[in-house]
């Protein structure tokens, strides 16, 4: 037998929910983002496939996503049941012999022994459509960031294979960004070294991504482009690496005295998610976004690793204070993290 890892991702995990508890809403553009209503502030959750079609997508503005499919059902987020459903689907796969770690709402790796992973995948797909109605996409590779990649080229509903021999085949005339784990400014940045496709990349200086990006960082981005990723699958429950709150505000904030206490505020509430878990953070991020749509972070270690209100607090006001632009504020976000989290892509979870 050879071992397989195996990236099972929920299509349009939100809007998919929604549906089924509204089958009049299949095949119609569906929105979920904030309280549902699209004249007020908020971002999308997630959009229907047929909402994308129109360039409405996750993280997007409520009345943008408005303007661009006016045609859209908008509906307002309800954690409570993708929760719901997330579980039943986490308690599907593990009916099978793999080891599953679970990554969030909406999916998942397994790690397989099987000389038939295809068979495997489509087992797995029949499966959960029979316990939950909903579909899912399986990317198949020999380490994580195959298989992670893979599902982009399966989607929606389908099962794609990305191996070692195949890897420069699919993705080697790629922007650089199409990696996990690239983002736009890291694609920049590469860019202005020359380097504008994985091939590219794949073949770079070592030295040289050393110098620009850093001893860790530079190296990591020539093994990713050469398709080397982590094999193992981890079996123990999924653990937030963070916790934290945001509010999008329907006027602008314009006072920074009243932005600190609102920023006060959502630390202590996030203090009080963090003391529910009984885990200590180590770090507090805030985030700020300026009107129009402008989002910047900055972030402040705490002296030693706590749950203490006041503390987390203090340290939310310390970043707050690396803000130095004084424009209106839309939306503001505090976070405490546990630990470092990679970006392992899928849908976030709502903004309070």
């Amino acid at each position: 037998m050879t071992q397989w890892v195996l990236h099972v991702d929920l299509d349009q995990f939100i809007a998919a929910v929604e549906v089924l508890r509204r089958p009049e809403l299949r095949g119609v553009p569906v929105v979920v983002g904030g309280d549902g209503d699209p004249t007020k502030r908020g971002v999308v959750s997630t959009a229907s496939y047929e909402a994308r079609s129109y360039g409405v997508h996750s993280g997007q503005p409520l009345r943008t996503a408005a303007r661009r499919c006016p045609d859209a059902v908008f509906l307002p987020v309800d954690k409570e049941a993708y929760d719901a459903v997330s579980a039943d689907v986490v308690a599907t796969l593990r009916e099978f012999d793999v080891v599953v770690e679970v990554l969030g709402w909406d999916e998942a790796f397994l790690g397989a022994d099987t000389d038939d992973p295809e068979a495997l995948a489509r087992e797995i797909q029949d499966r959960v459509r029979t316990s939950t109605n909903l579909d899912c996409t399986v990317g198949i590779g020999q380490n994580k960031l195959q298989a992670k990649l893979a599902t982009g080229f399966g989607k929606p509903a389908g099962v794609f294979r990305l191996t070692d021999q195949t890897w420069y085949e699919v993705l080697g005339d790629r922007q650089t960004d199409a990696l996990w784990g690239i983002g736009t400014k890291t694609a920049k940045r590469l860019a202005g070294m020359g380097i504008n496709t994985v091939r590219e990349l794949a073949a770079a200086d070592r030295q040289e991504l050393a110098a620009q990006f850093g001893p860790t960082t530079g190296p990591w981005l020539l093994l990713l482009a050469r398709g080397y990723g982590d094999k193992t699958v981890e079996s123990t429950p999924y653990v937030a690496r963070s916790r934290g709150r945001e509010t999008t505000f329907q006027h602008n904030l314009e006072d920074w005295d009243e932005i600190r206490r609102e920023v006060r505020d959502l630390a202590r509430r996030v203090a009080d998610d963090v003391a529910e878990e009984r885990r200590n953070p180590v770090r507090v991020v805030v985030k700020v976004r300026y009107a129009p749509f402008f989002t910047q972070t900055h972030g402040h270690p705490l002296a030693t690793p706590t749950a203490d209100a006041d503390a987390i607090a203090e340290a939310a006001l310390a970043a707050l204070d690396w803000f130095t632009d004084r424009r209106p504020v839309r939306l503001l976000g505090v976070r405490a993290e546990f630990g470092r989290q990679p970006d392992a892509g899928g849908e976030e979870a709502p903004s309070t």
